[in-house]
């Protein structure tokens, strides 16, 4: 019984494996992408984390800009500062949530001058990837246009050049252009349901 089990499995996996092939045998562009991080489940800074570490392991150039977290403690920054300043570029341009500022104009120029630095560095064909962490919620907040920020990316960017933006609510048009989207969603969390405070080495 157990022999028939692992020979029907053997003969599906091989079946897998051939039309995998196939299809990979078709990918054969590359390209800078434009990727969109978005949904109200956790995750979303983190990935892009996870991606510009990826690209340290590869030896590839890339930068960060954080729009709204500023003035919070992070270990991804603390990390990336003291250990890799010299493959990623990090630029703290936030000075935290919006309910902490409490002042729109100040929010705006600190958007505008966040996004001043993002343009600079997707500019500069050395950087291979960019994160902007949180613009999504300056795009939100109309602290930024989303018009702009898609018409940049479709002219300026280039060529191989990724540009990876996280944050809840992005806007329709980034979706649009994005080559990749991924939604996070929340199905549980500890600090909504359980009262548990945000812990270091899970929300930051």
């Amino acid at each position: 019984m157990t022999e028939d089990i692992n020979a029907k499995h053997t003969e599906k996996m091989k079946k897998v494996q051939a039309a995998r092939k196939k299809m990979m045998a078709k990918k054969t562009v590359t390209k800078g992408l434009i990727i969109v991080h978005t949904g109200n489940g956790k995750g979303k800074s983190s990935s892009g984390f996870g991606m510009i570490l990826r690209c340290i392991g590869h030896g590839m150039p890339c930068a960060v800009v954080q729009f709204i977290k500023g003035s919070m403690q992070s270990a991804e920054r603390d990390l990336l500062k003291e250990r890799f300043a010299d493959k990623c570029a990090f630029h703290v341009m936030g000075e935290g949530f919006t309910w902490d500022t409490q002042d729109r104009e100040r929010d705006i120029a600190a958007a505008a001058k966040a996004w001043d630095k993002a343009k600079e560095l997707i500019r500069d064909p050395a950087n291979r990837m960019v994160l902007l962490d949180e613009i999504n919620i300056a795009l939100r907040y109309d602290y930024l246009v989303a018009e702009d920020v898609a018409q940049f990316l479709l002219t300026e960017k280039p060529e191989m050049t990724h540009v990876v933006m996280t944050g809840r609510n992005a806007p329709d048009r980034l979706i649009e252009i994005a080559d990749l989207v991924t939604e996070m969603k929340e199905i549980k969390h500890p600090f909504a349901k359980q009262g548990i405070a945000a812990q270091p080495g899970v929300e930051f």
